[in-house]
């Protein structure tokens, strides 16, 4: 079970587990601030793992190692309509029928456990379009609570079945986070964003960056996918020229 975490990543045609993949290796440096930006959706699921790995990692960093963590955007489904489609419909279509996409959702439904995490596939009825969770979390990073944000939206979609396509639910998701429902609803009812986030997605893909979580270290390829906690915190170390 232990190589789930090992290479979990998500791309355009679904989400899998690469046994021979490995990580590539941060650029070693001198400094003990680093820079993290994490690329990644709100319905990947390996990312919902990685970021808890993350957060055990970072939890056993020295106290003088200093992160500046960002999130940043990668749509799996560039090309999903607004209102999102039926996951039955779309991922039966996806990944040829409806017995193998439960197959994939069953191997990152362990793989989370695995991670101390729950995820209840069965409450999902809706294949989501991202891009306004994408903004939501840009407009949150601005207000100081990015975090918060991504770890609401994961928990909406993987855990209580949302769908956080909806503006009523991202509106939800922020005010839990702590920023006004009344601002963050006239955010999502405007435009505001939308070219910021655009223009992220394209650098993504002007750098081939094709997969999802992707972990940029001080401006460098990190590392990608949902590593065990001791192997993101190799990388950080290395980073921070401590290894």
């Amino acid at each position: 079970m232990s190589d789930f975490l090992e290479a979990g990543t998500c791309d355009s045609d679904g989400c899998t587990i690469d046994a021979n993949a490995r990580p590539s290796a941060a650029s070693a440096g001198t400094t003990n601030i680093l820079s993290v930006e994490i690329v990644s959706d709100a319905i990947c699921p390996w990312c919902y793992i990685a970021k808890r790995q993350f957060e055990r990692a970072v939890a056993k960093l020295p106290k003088d190692v200093k992160l500046s963590v960002h999130w940043r955007p990668f749509e799996l489904n560039p090309d999903m309509p607004p209102e999102g489609l039926d996951r039955v419909a779309y991922r039966s279509r996806k990944f040829g029928s409806w017995a193998h996409s439960q197959r994939l959702d069953a191997q990152v439904t362990a793989a989370a456990s695995q991670a101390g995490l729950t995820m209840r596939h069965d409450l999902m009825k809706r294949t989501p379009n991202t891009f306004d969770a994408h903004r939501l979390i840009s407009f949150a990073e601005k207000n100081g609570v990015q975090d918060a944000v991504v770890e609401g939206l994961f928990r909406a979609y993987f855990v209580e079945g949302c769908d956080v396509g909806d503006v009523k639910v991202l509106a939800e998701v922020a005010a839990a986070a702590g920023i006004d429902k009344t601002r963050v609803e006239s955010f999502l009812a405007s435009y505001e964003g939308a070219e910021e986030v655009s223009d992220a997605e394209n650098a993504s893909q002007r750098s081939g960056l094709n997969g999802v979580p992707t972990f940029i270290i001080n401006g460098q390829p990190g590392f990608s996918g949902a590593l065990r906690a001791e192997l993101m915190l190799a990388h950080l170390m290395k980073a921070a020229g401590l290894s």
